[in-house]
């Protein structure tokens, strides 16, 4: 560690073996999905854990007084599932080469391809950045594991992290961006007349499809509503990915601990629900999540996940509208491309060399891909 003895490192099995307000202090109040609350109920239900291969060992760096200076969600993990940033090839090559990629260290959000800090620390702390990667390196070493993998982080870590010598890797999401519209109407007037029409068409279609629309917030969303948005879950999981890491238990837990940072936009064919999708409040931003459905509903998913969170953002002045992974089909709904970023310490030196090489060529691809998806944008030019 930096300065000698300075700071201690220590793995956690658990995060109830850490203070949720030492937790919270250092993850602050912007991201809900760093906080205690979120990832205690990931793992107080279930969701994370030996059943699913996210085994927790959140790493602490403390200071000469025992005080907590830095926290970093972390979890050893036997293969690449529920992640979002995809490194099979990595395995699959070091694999035939006679090595061992997993386990491995994953300092992430699970099964959450949600932006956002993983270099957790104490405001006005002293402790650089430096430090809580050196003590990642620290853990992968002391556990004799392959790597570790800081995905969706922000930027500012990114740069610390690449400069600290770890792999730096860029992605793509899609995201809406609030520029101080008074409703959505004012939104659709920033587009290009097709597209406006385009969208207008796609509303009215699906509000003319004889289903309401609620939007709900923590405690309204009850049993009932949980149940049934827990199928819709599960069949898009089947259908999509063929198993659910997040166990029923953990929605009502989300609801009860995260409270009206919880938003679930249900669409009801007369008093049943039919459809959902599920989004948590941060600081600036409207995180969407997860969604499912039961029935053909036409535009059902594009008014859900897009144009409600769009509505619930400017209602509420929110900034942003992060919508998830994929998508090149948000575009002509708003939402534009933005970089993630994710960074990885490899252990063995030619696997390290092989990716770095890749990496080289992928990111300026990645950068030029997302430049020509920006050429798509469904707004006015303003030039």
């Amino acid at each position: 560690m930096p300065d000698g003895d300075s700071f201690s490192l220590s793995l956690h099995s658990s995060i109830h073996e850490i203070d949720a307000r030492e937790w919270n202090a250092c993850a602050g109040a912007d991201n809900p999905f760093v906080c205690h609350e979120f990832l205690s109920a990931v793992e107080d239900s279930g969701s994370a854990g030996s059943r699913t291969g996210w085994l927790p060992q959140h790493a602490v760096l403390r200071d000469e007084a025992n005080v907590i200076q830095g926290i970093v969600p972390l979890y050893a993990k036997s293969h690449s599932y529920g992640e979002y940033v995809f490194d099979h090839g990595w395995a699959n090559a070091f694999e035939r080469a006679g090595g061992s990629y997993y386990p491995k260290l994953q300092a992430a959000v699970p099964f959450s391809p949600v932006p956002g800090p993983r270099l957790l620390r104490r405001p006005g702390s002293t402790v650089p950045a430096g430090a809580l990667a050196q003590a990642l390196v620290q853990a992968c070493e002391e556990l004799d594991l392959s790597s570790v993998h800081v995905t969706f982080c922000e930027q500012e870590e990114w740069a610390q992290l690449g400069a600290a010598g770890w792999l730096q890797r860029i992605g793509t999401q899609f995201h809406w961006t609030n520029a101080g519209y008074g409703t959505f109407d004012d939104f659709l007037g920033a587009m290009s007349s097709r597209k406006r029409k385009s969208i207008r068409r796609e509303r009215r279609d699906a509000q003319n499809a004889g289903l309401t629309f609620r939007t709900l917030r923590g405690a309204e969303i009850t049993k009932p509503l949980w149940d049934a948005f827990f199928g819709f879950y599960q069949s898009t999981v089947d259908r999509k990915w063929g198993s659910a890491y997040l166990t029923r238990r953990f929605f009502s837990m989300l609801a009860e601990r995260l409270g009206d940072r919880v938003v679930l936009m249900m669409a009801f064919n007369g008093d049943k629900p039919v459809a959902a999708a599920l989004n948590l409040v941060g600081a600036d931003a409207l995180y969407g999540r997860n969604w499912g459905c039961n029935g053909d509903w036409p535009f059902l998913h594009f008014e859900l996940c897009y144009y409600q969170a769009i509505d619930f953002a400017i209602a509420h002045g929110i900034a942003r509208v992060e919508a998830g992974a994929q998508g090149e089909h948000k575009i002509q709904r708003g939402y534009l491309p933005v970089p993630t970023f994710s960074a990885h310490w490899i252990t063995h030196s030619g696997l390290r060399q092989a990716i770095a090489s890749f990496l080289e060529e992928e990111r300026p691809s990645m950068l030029r891909h997302m430049e020509e998806l920006a050429e798509l944008s469904p707004f006015k030019d303003e030039g």
